[in-house]
């Protein structure tokens, strides 16, 4: 069995997610088929949601945050010294070891990244809709990254199950395709339903390879949102010498979730929480005309601002909730990693 897995709370359950699906309370909320769709499948696509000069500006800081982080490495690998600021987000970009040398593949805490449109986008109406449909109204941001495969650059993405928990609230990734991602240039592969159980990701690639019954292909256009359970199982074949793929994702949980559940304690649920006040002040100074979001956290987790908004922009994601992969240490490892190859 995967060595995640053994970290798992043992009381893991098959559990109803809660809240139950109520009535939309604006177009960017869930209706009620679209939830029972999610907990059913573990994933939701919704096509065309984020549009216009907002999709044009999140491109263009994704550009942004690749062209950083590269002149950071050079600094780095360079020898020069970088400044408090540029070792701070050195500390946020993420590489991964290839045949041919290493490779910048992540970004973390694009609100820290000196983009403004990744605040503004956790601001509208659009991402905060669904988390109230999908966390209750004490839904909190936990995690925030960009994550690409450059131009020639298509490693694959072995099965995994991002965290693992006791399926008593609903845990999900808001996927934002600033990309299309399409079928033979590695567009995500969902095993639907598997998000009911923990999954050794290894035993799935050695038995069923790249194919186990029910996957899919998710196919999407830039704009498009994927919604995907936290526990469903997903991956994407080896690509080499595709295209340019770059997906932000912002995961949502319940704060009282957290409070029952872990990792994090009522001090990081506050911190976190800042960050949706500077979020809507964002939206609203961007998008004067546009409706803003009615945030209806309760007292218990509605936070008291600081004056410092710059302070409130980081904070740490700290560990997080153990995963199922099929990584380089699980048994397995190499047969599974043998049978995902792709001619």
């Amino acid at each position: 069995m995967n060595e995640h897995i053994d970290k798992v709370p043992p009381q893991l359950v098959d559990h109803p997610p809660l809240p139950e699906p109520g009535a939309p309370r604006s177009a960017f909320h869930l209706s009620e088929e679209q939830i029972n769709f999610y907990d059913e499948n573990g994933y939701l696509v919704l096509k065309n949601w984020i549009t216009g000069d907002l999709l044009e500006r999140l491109q263009n800081a994704g550009d942004t945050w690749i062209a950083q982080g590269e002149t950071l490495r050079q600094k780095q690998v360079a020898g020069i010294a970088l400044s408090e600021k540029e070792e701070e987000r050195a500390r946020d970009l993420v590489f991964a070891r290839r045949n041919e040398g290493e490779v910048f593949f992540r970004v973390n805490y694009l609100h820290n990244q000196k983009e403004g449109v990744s605040l503004e986008l956790l601001g509208s109406p659009q991402v905060l809709g669904i988390a109230e449909s999908l966390c209750g109204p004490n839904f909190l941001p936990t995690y925030e990254s960009m994550v690409f495969k450059k131009e020639g650059d298509g490693e694959s993405i072995p099965w995994h199950q991002d965290a693992v928990h006791t399926r008593k609230h609903r845990v999900f990734n808001f996927d934002l395709y600033l990309d299309e991602s399409k079928k033979g240039s590695g567009a995500l592969r969902v095993v639907p339903k598997s998000q009911l159980k923990i999954q050794d990701a290894c035993n799935v690639a050695v038995e069923h390879g790249w194919e186990p019954e029910g996957v899919i292909q998710v196919e999407l256009e830039p704009g498009d949102v994927l919604l995907h359970d936290v526990m469903v199982l997903h991956g994407s074949e080896r690509t080499l010498g595709k295209s340019l793929r770059r997906t932000i994702y912002y995961e949502f949980r319940a704060a009282e979730m957290i409070l029952d559940e872990g990792p994090w304690d009522a001090e990081w649920i506050d911190r976190r929480m800042r960050l949706i006040p500077l979020a809507l002040k964002k939206h609203a100074a961007t998008n004067p005309d546009k409706q803003a979001f009615d945030w209806q956290v309760s007292n218990e987790f509605r936070p008291v601002p600081l004056e410092n908004d710059e302070a409130e922009l980081k904070v740490a994601h700290q560990w997080h909730l153990a995963g199922s992969y099929c990584s380089a240490t699980s048994e397995g490892y190499e047969e599974a990693m043998e049978r995902l190859k792709v001619a």
